[in-house]
């Protein structure tokens, strides 16, 4: 009997990779049914990139390219010879263009540090705590061409609580970026999540509002 093969995931990467840590924890426990197919970067220096073979890792500087789709092209390329099924922008720090985001709709997702549609782009934290937000958090969401606009698939809130900096509580939000990570690839790793025309289907069916993740890593939908 031939085993079903397991669902490749590139990952993309600029920094520490934590995110990438809790993919690959998962698929170590036996709980997320996958494989690394790549870690790409746009810093060669990237700790993230140490985190798997040297054979798995891709990185190049930007400015090695005569410019922006020059460098896009040749990360599609890699990307793309790694032959993935979901492609996981996991604290990549660099806007990805049209051409590259179009190659792989439907199959690009990326998890941001607030709860979309509020606070896109950078320095979510501080922009939090200057709105007054009580409720904070991080969503994973299918990548458009437009920043942090695409649908929304699941999101992990935080309560805002006095005395907060930027820094506590970008901790507290880190904490659930992990679990809502691991569950949510968990989900698009098993078929049962996809995206058609800017709308998040889960077992083919309409999800109208994000998923949610409770006190233990579960995603569930909302009344």
């Amino acid at each position: 009997m031939t085993l079903p093969s397991l669902s490749r995931i590139a990952v993309l990467a600029s920094g520490r990779g934590s995110n990438l840590q809790c993919l690959l924890d998962g698929i170590a426990a036996g709980t997320l049914p996958a494989q690394i197919a790549g870690v790409f970067s746009d810093r060669p220096d990237a700790a993230a990139l140490l985190k798997v073979a040297p054979a798995q890792r891709w990185a190049c500087t930007p400015n090695q390219f005569a410019d922006r789709a020059a460098f896009d092209r040749a990360l599609a390329d890699a990307v793309a010879a790694s032959q993935p099924d979901w492609i996981v922008c996991a604290g990549y720090m660099r806007i990805l263009g049209t051409a590259f985001v179009e190659r792989f709709h439907g199959r690009l997702v990326n998890i941001h540090p607030s709860l979309l549609p509020r606070h896109k782009g950078l320095h979510t934290h501080a922009r939090a705590l200057e709105a007054g937000d009580t409720e904070h958090g991080a969503s994973v969401h299918f990548v458009v061409p437009e920043l942090d606009a695409g649908s929304v698939i699941a999101q992990a809130p935080v309560p805002v609580q006095a005395g907060d900096s930027a820094d506590t509580l970008a901790q507290r939000v880190l904490q659930v970026e992990h679990p809502l990570l691991l569950a949510t690839v968990r989900l698009l790793v098993s078929g049962r999540i996809a995206e058609r025309q800017g709308q998040v289907l889960l077992d083919g069916q309409p999800l109208f509002k994000p998923l949610h993740l409770d006190s233990a890593g579960t995603l569930s939908r909302l009344s």
